[in-house]
């Protein structure tokens, strides 16, 4: 199974792109074993789409046809990190071709996305900067990884 991050803005150079980089990196020598065949980030371009609505469009664009979307929103589930591991094993065990995550900009999600993700994550009820939650994004899915491995990066 291959899966995709796709977040609205560009990360810069600085602390959160390296943290992301090493996590994908990270990710993709753990998830390889595992069957997991890649990790990407796709990013969009906040100033070609300035609204919700805009934004979805182009996100939605950019998934492959047949994907299993879940989506970063303030009110989804707030899932252990083993529930998370599992919920992700799940969906390779029955054959998905793609796991896309999504990532609103500084006002969210459009309902366009909100409506067509088929899970909702969060990672608390408070706000997250979109730049922190890709950096907690990618560290939550190398851990899911080590879990599923069996590494001990994951202590409970």
């Amino acid at each position: 199974m291959k899966l995709m991050i796709l977040a609205v803005g560009r990360l810069r150079s600085g602390p959160e792109a390296a943290m992301v980089a090493d996590y994908i990196a990270r990710f993709k020598k753990t998830g390889r074993v595992l069957g997991f065949s890649d990790l990407t980030l796709v990013e969009i371009d906040e100033r070609k789409a300035l609204s919700k609505d805009a934004q979805a469009k182009l996100l939605l664009a950019a998934i492959p046809v047949g994907s299993v979307i879940w989506a970063c929103d303030e009110n989804g589930e707030q899932p252990k990190s083993e529930g998370f591991a599992r919920n992700i094993q799940a969906l390779a065990d029955t054959g998905t071709g793609v796991l896309a995550i999504v990532i609103g900009g500084a006002d969210g999600l459009g309902p366009a996305v909100l409506d067509r993700a088929q899970n909702k994550i969060s990672f608390g009820r408070m706000v997250w900067p979109h730049m922190l939650v890709r950096v907690m994004l990618t560290e939550q899915l190398y851990r899911a990884a080590s879990i599923l491995a069996g590494l001990p990066y994951h202590r409970a």
